[in-house]
């Protein structure tokens, strides 16, 4: 009895509480993503580019450490995963844009 109740103290210590206000609720579409890392921190940046429009707009910037974006990437490949389980693979495909856009580091696309 005494241990189930430190269990469940030790699990109520390490929730997180996150809040998630409306505007950010509804998301941001954005087809392409490009990524830069330094040394210490990695710069993913969601663009919305329309066909036929030259000029596309970033949407949101993400700033991460390197250690949260191994992370990511783990917790990406797990989701994957799970969605081509349930809906079947998702087919990669060849016709992405391929420009150049340099944002001082190494780079990077998704």
């Amino acid at each position: 009895m005494a241990d189930d109740k430190k269990k469940n103290q030790h699990a109520e210590q390490n929730q997180i509480n996150i809040e998630l206000t409306e505007e950010i609720a509804e998301g941001v579409y954005s087809n392409l993503a490009m990524i830069a890392h330094s040394n210490s921190e990695f710069v993913i940046d969601f663009i919305r580019l329309m066909p036929g429009v030259p000029k596309a707009k970033v949407k949101a910037r993400i700033v991460i450490t390197p250690e949260h974006a191994k992370r990511l990437v783990v917790a990406l490949k797990e989701n994957v995963k799970k969605y081509e389980e349930a809906f079947g693979e998702i087919n990669n495909t060849e016709d992405f844009p391929r420009f150049p856009m340099n944002f001082g580091g190494t780079m990077g696309e998704a």
